[in-house]
């Protein structure tokens, strides 16, 4: 279920400001973003599964809590940020 270390490399290439800028705020949202759609996936075949579908309100939560970081830190990248992963807000 989790995300593949080119998956990671792929993500971190994409969003971070080099390739070992893994710690980035953005970096970290994307990742999150890549697990919970995958986790979404997921949950269209096993619905019953009570015990994933927590870790991903887990996951939805830090998602949460670094945009608003974000959001208050620099707005500009925020709103690219959630433009490119094409998210809601």
């Amino acid at each position: 279920m989790a995300l593949t270390v080119a998956q990671k490399a792929e993500i971190v290439k994409k969003y971070g400001k080099n390739a070992a800028d893994t710690g980035s705020t953005e970096v970290q949202i994307a990742i999150l973003t890549a697990e919970i759609n995958q986790l979404n996936a997921h949950f269209a075949v096993h619905k019953h599964d009570f015990h994933s579908r927590r870790g991903l309100m887990t996951k939805v939560g830090q998602r949460r809590s670094l945009l608003n970081y974000l959001q208050k830190k620099d707005h500009k990248a925020y709103l690219a940020l959630i433009e490119s992963l094409g998210l809601r807000k």
